[in-house]
């Protein structure tokens, strides 16, 4: 059996895989010997797929797409815990459609963590970015920078708030260059929203969430809280 080239084939695929850079993840099949095989269910097409990977003998860089079925919340916080980006979750008894639709869908999770701010950039009414860090034993590291989630007023307070506590030089372990910075000594902590963390340590697709809130100390005008 042999599938319709809609795509690199296994050969191709295998010669630009030399010294493991890259890997193939095959989790549907829409052609097979001719045949249109998108009116079946999707557990069909896989079923299809995974026979035609076995019966070739193909091997790394190309895997099959393992799927699981039943409790998709019990899968969804099983990747939440491990940090993934989320879940697709499809119809098994869904014919192939290239557009969106409801049998398809893919399922972000979403982190939540409080980090200290160590720097902002103005905006004339208020801020137009924060700068966060992350205390990891005696070092502050810096972990990226957030710049929505915040409405005009809730930016005016937390302007109001950066002032009192504005620093010459910033607080970082290890410097980096922020040329419209203003950097603040570390009392603030902004509750953010975030996908992931990127290879370099980075906060990815980072929103604030609440108000500013210490780890503990007097609460400060606004709600806020200093540490």
């Amino acid at each position: 059996m042999k599938s319709e080239p809609t795509s690199p084939n296994s050969r191709q695929i295998s010669a630009e895989a030399t010294g493991d850079r890259l890997v193939y993840f095959a989790f549907d099949l829409l052609w097979l010997d001719g045949k249109d095989l998108r009116r079946l269910s999707q557990l069909a097409r896989k079923a299809l797929l995974k026979q035609l990977i076995d019966e070739n003998g193909l091997e790394a860089p190309i895997f099959y797409s393992e799927h699981h079925e039943g409790d998709g919340q019990a899968l969804f916080e099983a990747a939440s815990k491990l940090n993934y980006e989320g879940i697709v979750s499809k119809r098994v008894d869904a014919p192939y459609r290239s557009e969106r639709v409801e049998a398809w869908q893919k399922i972000k999770t979403v982190q939540r963590d409080k980090f200290p701010v160590v720097g902002f950039v103005k905006d004339p009414s208020g801020v137009a970015a924060l700068y966060l860090g992350k205390q990891e034993g005696k070092e502050l590291r810096y972990m990226g920078k957030v710049g929505t989630g915040w409405s005009r007023i809730k930016s005016a307070e937390i302007r109001k708030a950066l002032d009192t506590v504005v620093s010459p030089k910033q607080k970082l372990t290890k410097r980096i260059k922020k040329p419209k910075a203003t950097w603040v000594e570390p009392k603030f902590y902004a509750e953010i929203e975030y996908r992931d963390i990127t290879s370099e340590g980075l906060l990815r697709a980072s929103s604030f969430k609440g108000p500013f809130a210490g780890q503990k100390g007097a609460v400060t005008a606004k709600g806020f809280q200093r540490r």
